[in-house]
């Protein structure tokens, strides 16, 4: 990698810089929020006021800052204050958008581990979706698909669908061969939507493994995830390339399902933020990087099996050293290392530069001081695609009664309950529950559901 500084003109922090000047003035404040600036944080903390524009229709320092935002991801790109969820049903809106434009039905063709944000769009719009399995991997966390068997459905499909949407990386740290199956998406005209959700950082490798760069038309990026801004901060980056329309909608589809009153805190932090990745965040990305590969390699060596090629997550797989993901967490919890997820198979871990890298040495000696076991012979349930009584829009229209998932055989789910994280749905509203995908919930701990009341199919 180059030592060269990342420079990019004019980064400026126009929104940073008119909260400051705004509050310094120390005005009266007649208008929201309530706690009328009192407070060291909340003194930031305004509404559109005059001068401080507004999110959906940016004319002023909004516009601007979001203008440096695509200029340093080289797309376009906007903000959301309510992180990739929000932009994950804007794309899909989008994706409607553009099959309405083409005069056809708006058909997604979706890998399964898409998260539930994905569903609720799904929901709100009626937008059809195929689903994608992949490889049978088993874990309903992760999903691979080549572009060979993108190649395989598109050149036998009766109908080709407006878009494919993936997920990568995904929560386990897998990633996509996003650049093969965007050739393809574009030799047969269908658009790539990625929820990059857990890689806005990628963007500042070397070279850029980001979606957009890659090939994909649009995706989001949870920018609090991996990058150091306020939690809620996000984008949506639609490619230079993509169709026109998109740009055009992108403010009013984000609109649609997004707060009138956006929190300005989340947008000074992605504002500022601007300014670190202007500033050589590629350098200090590349060093933490090394650092971090050889943590990985030291846990490999010590035994311990770590699956995903991400950069910045390290993902155990617990029961081949001889525990339970619970068990890791509680000892990592003890030496006050908080993972960013666990359950019986995996423990997952999110880094950043920010990590130093006494903690990292520190981690690594928590790792080795665990003694390692016989492998637990407990494997996660093998379930496959389930059958489609009704769309995700027709299901969440319907009457619900809460179920126990040992008398659900046979019923239709309503809607999911999942917590996040993962925030992955084991099944989709619509879908009928077999035995299969009820040993799948009672391995999960999932004891009740909400179902289609009798009598509504």
């Amino acid at each position: 990698m180059s030592k060269k500084t990342t420079a990019y003109k004019s980064i400026r922090t126009p929104i940073d810089d008119f909260l400051k000047k705004y509050s310094g003035k120390k005005p009266v404040r007649l208008h929201m929020p309530g706690h009328k600036g009192k407070g060291v944080i909340n003194r930031y903390d305004i509404t559109e006021v005059d001068g401080a524009d507004s999110l959906y229709y940016a004319r002023g320092i909004i516009k601007e800052s979001e203008e440096i935002a695509s200029e340093i991801f080289a797309s376009n790109t906007f903000y959301s204050t309510e992180g990739s969820s929000h932009c994950i049903r804007a794309m899909v809106r989008l994706i409607c958008e553009y099959a309405y434009y083409k005069g056809e039905t708006p058909l997604i063709f979706a890998v399964r581990n898409a998260h539930r944000s994905f569903i609720s769009a799904l929901a709100l719009t009626g937008c059809d979706v195929k689903w994608l399995y992949g490889e049978k991997t088993g874990n309903y966390l992760s999903c691979k698909i080549t572009a060979e068997t993108f190649e395989t459905l598109f050149s036998s499909a009766e109908t080709l669908p407006t878009a494919v949407y993936l997920t990568s990386p995904d929560y386990l740290g897998v990633t996509a061969d996003i650049e093969g199956i965007s050739r393809v998406c574009k030799k047969y005209g269908v658009l790539l939507a990625v929820d990059n959700a857990h890689g806005a950082y990628l963007k500042f490798l070397t070279p850029s493994a980001h979606p957009i760069d890659l090939g994909a038309d649009m995706c989001s990026d949870s920018a609090h995830k991996t990058l150091n801004s306020l939690t809620g901060s996000a984008y949506l980056h639609i490619s230079k390339s993509a169709p026109e329309i998109l740009v055009e909608k992108a403010k009013s589809a984000l609109a649609l399902f997004g707060s009138t009153s956006p929190s300005y805190l989340i947008l000074q932090s992605l504002d500022k933020l601007n300014l670190i990745l202007g500033n050589g965040y590629k350098e200090e990305l590349f060093k933490f990087c090394t650092k971090l590969r050889s943590l990985k390699a030291s846990l490999k060596i010590f035994g311990y099996e770590l699956i995903g090629d991400e950069e910045l997550k390290i993902t155990v797989k617990c029961k081949e050293y001889g525990y339970r993901g619970r068990e890791i967490n509680e000892i990592l919890k003890s030496e006050n290392f908080i993972p960013d997820f666990y359950d019986d198979d995996y423990v997952v871990m999110m880094f950043t530069p920010e990590i130093t890298e006494s903690k990292l040495k520190k981690l690594l000696k928590v790792f080795k001081s665990i003694p390692q076991k016989e492998p637990i012979i407990d494997l996660y349930p093998n379930f496959s695609s389930l059958k489609k009584a009704m769309s995700v829009a027709e299901a969440y229209k319907k009457p619900t009664e809460r179920i126990s998932v040992e008398n659900a055989n046979g019923r239709i789910l309503a809607e999911d309950e999942i917590s996040c994280p993962p925030a992955v749905p084991l099944i989709v509203a619509g879908e009928i529950i077999d035995e299969k995908i009820i040993s799948a919930m009672k391995y999960y701990n999932i004891a009740e559901i909400k179902v289609v009341s009798e009598g509504q199919v």
